[in-house]
């Protein structure tokens, strides 16, 4: 796995692209990460996390820390799509600030995701809580970039 590129490499290449800002669909996007987060953590009480299930909740999680992300960037006018989106989406945690470690790890859990729809790789429950973990961490913070933004 190669190293994630700037964020403003991607918008010369065209993978990102400035817009208007789009706050109905930023709205909606956090409305979504919210109950996904919330139905998330209400899946961890009644069923347990284990080899069998490591998948689906490593792609629930991943699918919520983009949508923060994406609603994040359409209340900043940009818009990522083709080749590499999700690579620019995960990207723009350095605009935001975040931790080049945390930069790091949603990078490796991008692709890891991405391997999970493509090559059939399959992750364990290991890997899962640690995935698990990092967003209990970081959406709080994530949501609480894009809501500034909303009011």
């Amino acid at each position: 796995m190669k190293a994630i590129r700037n964020f403003k490499g991607f918008i010369k290449e065209g993978v990102v692209k400035k817009q208007s800002r789009d706050k109905s669909r930023a709205d909606f996007l956090l409305k979504e990460s919210e109950n996904s987060y919330n139905s998330l953590l209400g899946m961890l009480v009644k069923v347990k996390l284990d080899d069998s299930n490591a998948n689906l909740f490593v792609k629930m999680c991943y699918d919520i820390i983009m949508e923060v992300l994406r609603a994040k960037m359409l209340l900043e006018g940009y818009n990522a799509s083709g080749q590499g989106a999700h690579e620019a989406e995960v990207s723009y945690m350095r605009v935001l600030e975040f931790d080049e470690k945390d930069v790091q790890f949603a990078d490796q859990l991008r692709y890891f995701r991405n391997g999970m729809l493509y090559y059939g790789t399959i992750l364990d429950k290991v890997y899962a809580e640690k995935v698990v973990k990092f967003l209990k961490r970081m959406y709080p913070k994530m949501k609480s970039l894009a809501r500034l933004e909303t009011k």
